[in-house]
């Protein structure tokens, strides 16, 4: 007899539809599995037919044939174990199912029965929405970030046994339902706050003029002058995620495996720290069978790269593309794969290599230039804010008063969000970094005074186009802050001291 079961292959951070053919015949007992599996499907033979065993089924005698169709899609990992397991049941008559075509399944199967959670479960539930199944069986760990799919009714099912049961219409199992609303509501607060960090007034405005249009930021200044205590809060006066954005980060979460079990929603902006040993595949994404990479990991996020001229060079120039456009495209001999990757970039550095300003170190003009010269000035272009960070006063660490909270920060910064939101309708996440050189025409327009200044600051700095466009986003975010709706000649002057610093100490 012949039994098709629905499940789905995953294929960068989407899945693609899959059909489980398994045909029980006659002749001497053999297990032929096709259908373009690696290692792991083909190594669910034996799991499968142990976790029958122990489950309460006989296996089959006779030859059993398994294909996963289409064949030219390859099918990676052991999520197959579980409707291979249920097409065996169905095909050998110790399951007669009511409608196997109205749900979707995986899992992983252990040699006692029991179903292990798998990577992908919410682009499984997209997937298996899309196709208009009424229904997904899922391993319990991932039927929580599958149930954030309306219109799926997501089973999860702890064994072999249980879900045989189900299917055969012996045992119900209660859909799974998430209230995402609840799960926003019920966040941690920060364990960081701003308010923690003394002096360094300058350095918090820019933060917050960064975090208001989804600028990139570079901090230079000494060690110890709080260059990763300020970048780590940067994340903490972001507005919330929206449930588009949270949908996104946890789909690009899920397919790498880093949600905890039970976890349904990454509900927190992602923040993430790679060290600056990290290669162009751990950064960019990669492999043999291309997997979302640290920037992918930051989409929606704050993508933190400490001590930034120890990177490796080349690995520092892969961030271009994915900076400008938001994405990144990974081509390899299984294919290309397109990663989203829109997020904010913080980058720290001292100003020469013993850590000192340049006026003051011992090392040399020659070695200091070498190390200025790891970071290329097309990717500095790129990054719209570059900030002093200065050593601070004994008087504002002895200060009682703490500043302002990153609550605070956050209401002002929202409140500039929602103005970019309403000046481009259809975009709800649009803000100011994003900004096309049409719409930047469109909605910045300066004086004639305004304009004669910043063509001469520009001048004076040797700008370049790119980095011409970045000032007037900025000062379209200044101004934004400051509830005015033209860009004045104080909004510009402010969006230029934040670009004069690299040419100071790179020239």
């Amino acid at each position: 007899m012949l039994a098709q079961i629905r499940s789905a292959a995953l294929q960068g951070i989407d899945a693609l539809p899959v059909e489980v053919e398994v045909d029980s015949g006659p002749g001497p007992q053999q297990i032929v599995l096709v259908g373009l599996p690696d290692a792991a499907v083909r190594e669910s033979r034996d799991r499968v037919g142990t976790a029958i065993l122990h489950s309460g089924f006989r296996f089959p005698p006779g030859r059993t044939t398994i294909n996963l169709a289409p064949a030219d899609i390859r099918k990676e990992g052991p999520s197959f174990d579980l409707p291979i397991a249920v097409g065996i049941l169905a095909a050998s008559r110790q399951l007669v199912p009511s409608d196997l075509s109205a749900f979707a399944m995986a899992g992983e199967l252990a040699l006692t029965g029991a179903v292990r959670p798998v990577k992908g479960a919410l682009a499984l539930a997209l997937r298996a929405r899309a196709e208009g199944r009424r229904g997904l069986l899922l391993p319990a760990d991932n039927a929580p970030e599958a149930a954030v799919v309306d219109g799926l009714e997501v089973i999860p099912v702890r064994s072999l046994h249980e879900a045989a049961r189900f299917l055969a219409g012996e045992a119900p199992i209660a859909p799974l339902r998430v209230d995402t609303a609840a799960l926003f509501a019920a966040r941690d607060d920060d364990a960081m706050d701003m308010a923690e960090v003394r002096g360094q007034e300058s350095v918090k405005r820019a933060l917050e003029v960064a975090a208001a249009g989804g600028h990139n930021l570079l901090l230079i200044g000494p060690p110890g002058t709080g260059k990763s205590m300020l970048a780590r809060r940067l994340a903490t006066i972001l507005p919330p995620l929206t449930r588009a954005e949270a949908l996104e980060a946890t789909q690009i979460h899920s397919v790498v495996g880093q949600l905890a079990p039970g976890q349904a929603l990454v509900t927190r902006r992602p923040f993430r720290s790679p060290h600056h040993t990290a290669s162009d595949a751990g950064l960019l994404g990669g492999n043999t069978h291309p997997t979302p990479g640290e920037i992918s990991l930051a989409h929606q996020g704050v993508l933190f790269l400490d001590e930034l001229p120890e990177f490796k060079r080349t690995v520092l120039e892969t961030l271009r593309q994915p900076l400008e456009e938001g994405r990144v495209t990974i081509s390899r001999a299984a294919g290309t794969v397109t990663f989203p990757a829109q997020f904010q970039l913080v980058a720290a550095m001292n100003p020469s290599p013993d850590g000192k300003m340049p006026a003051e170190s011992r090392s040399s003009p020659r070695e200091i230039r070498s190390y200025l010269g790891r970071i290329s000035g097309p990717l500095l272009d790129r990054i719209d804010l570059h900030v002093e960070v200065p050593a601070v006063r004994f008087t504002d660490l002895e200060r009682a008063l703490p500043g302002e909270s990153s609550g605070q920060i956050r209401q002002r910064v929202e409140q500039a969000r929602a103005v970019q939101r309403g000046r481009i309708p259809g975009r709800p996440t649009a803000c100011n970094a994003r900004l096309g050189p049409r719409e930047l025409q469109q909605f910045v327009r300066l004086e004639a005074r305004t304009l004669q200044f910043l063509k001469h600051a520009l001048a004076d700095l040797n700008l370049s186009a790119r980095a011409y466009h970045r000032v007037l986003k900025v000062a379209r975010t200044i101004a934004d802050l400051a509830g005015s709706g033209d860009v004045g000649l104080e909004h510009v002057s402010e969006a230029i001291r934040y670009r004069s610093l690299d040419r100071q100490i790179w020239s």
